[in-house]
């Protein structure tokens, strides 16, 4: 098999490989020692959601009600994509016996469709609409992988970190906005061994294309957007730049030296860009304006000014935007903006200093909030899960009867931190 992505080559026995699979679970969630035949997409995830503190027994929880769930899938971007995605998968699930189901970026089904019978024995493991799959509380699943690693993936019988799931097997894959490059959520085929075969994550993969194809159609940029520029720094490493019509991803010091520039709209000199940018003193200006110049020839004479350097039209950033909504006390909006720390990977001081500066205020908003589902979506969060003073707060902002996980976690938490 030469796609890592695929569960299982179209030879291989799934009842064989199953139960070795089995036998490979039960040795890592006992002994934590990863043993073949488990791939390695899986073991990471397995690694993951063992960090995570999921329990291979237990089930995800619904965290949105009948109510709530209504409101918020109405108002997401997800909604216009349905129609395509129930024509192009909702057939093929019934008649399969299979589900489709979609999420949103935290790992939270929006909505789960198909086979009535598949539907029902799905309902006792809590695959249900409102409940949360993202990885770091189901452990390894299809929506919550392909959303924790940006990739198509099939999960096949005991790859899932959860027992109760390994009946079942899916394949699911990522959903993007088509203007930012930001994760909206996934798409999901669930159902028996009849979909481990590579035909179904390439089945669901083509479904994604189409469904982003179907958004970018609903949404083209208007004629007075055709000269903006879009920068997408946060979650990421390299930067997602979107100007006239062009996406560029750029590399981690481009995309270090357009925050810095992005943030000082009036521009640096050569020495102040040096400072904001390289923690060692010995680069030189040579250094920095040989990276200038590529860059330069990267985005087109008419994007980079210099003396100063600055962006010669005005940039729309995507860390601008979760400032802008803290400023308002738009809370929720802000969190949903917030893609992850801004350009996770890098050390420049002008990067550091406004990723830091973004996760305090992030953070200490949603503190004072005290809403539990505001609170878990950033407890949950590959970003979040070993943040000790959120996890405080969201064991005190929810129902008695959910507390003593929660406190757990919290008290695990602060042993860790205390070393």
């Amino acid at each position: 098999m030469t796609d890592p992505w695929v569960a299982l080559a179209a030879d291989t026995d799934p009842g064989e490989r199953s139960g070795a699979l089995r036998r490979a679970h039960d040795v890592f969630t006992s002994a934590g020692r990863l043993e073949r035949p488990v791939r390695a997409v899986v073991g990471a995830s397995w690694r993951r959601s063992a960090r995570a503190r999921v329990s291979p027994d237990e089930a995800p929880v619904v965290e949105l009600g009948p109510d709530e769930l209504s409101s918020y899938r109405a108002a997401h971007p997800l909604a216009r994509a349905m129609p395509v995605i129930r024509e192009l998968m909702g057939a093929y699930a019934t008649d399969g016996e299979h589900l489709l189901a979609v999420c949103d970026a935290h790992g939270r089904l929006l909505w789960v469709e198909g086979h009535t019978a598949a539907r029902r024995a799905a309902g006792l493991m809590n695959f249900v609409e409102g409940a949360r799959w993202a990885e770091s509380v189901a452990g390894t699943n299809a929506p919550g992988t392909a959303i924790a690693v940006d990739r198509p993936v099939q999960v096949f019988a005991a790859e899932h970190f959860l027992r109760p799931v390994q009946r079942w097997t899916c394949a699911a894959a990522p959903l993007h906005d088509p203007r930012t490059g930001r994760v909206l959520g996934a798409v999901d085929i669930t159902g028996g061994d009849r979909l481990a075969h590579p035909h179904s994550l390439a089945f669901v993969q083509a479904v994604a294309r189409a469904a982003e194809s179907h958004l970018a159609l609903l949404a083209p940029s208007p004629a007075s957007d055709v000269d903006a520029v879009r920068l997408s720094a946060l979650g990421r490493d390299e930067a997602l730049l979107v100007a006239r019509g062009r996406r560029l991803r750029l590399s981690r010091r481009h995309s270090e030296i357009l925050v810095a520039l992005a943030r000082r709209p009036e521009g640096l000199s050569g020495d102040e860009l040096l400072v904001e940018l390289y923690e060692d003193e010995s680069v030189t200006p040579v250094t920095l304006r040989a990276e200038l110049s590529r860059l330069r020839r990267l985005l087109g004479p008419d994007l980079l000014d210099s003396r100063p350097y600055r962006l010669a039209v005005p940039v729309d950033a995507d860390f601008d935007t979760v400032t802008r909504r803290l400023g308002s006390g738009a809370v929720a909006a802000a969190l949903d903006a917030y893609a992850g720390p801004l350009l996770p990977g890098s050390g420049a001081p002008a990067v550091v200093r406004l990723r830091r500066r973004i996760e305090e205020q992030l953070r200490a908003a949603l503190i004072a909030r005290g809403d539990p589902g505001l609170l878990a979506d950033w407890a949950y969060s590959p970003w979040g899960e070993e943040d000790l003073p959120v996890w405080r707060a969201l064991a005190g902002a929810v129902p008695a009867g959910q507390r003593p996980a929660l406190q757990a976690r919290v008290r695990g938490l602060d042993a860790e931190q205390r070393g």
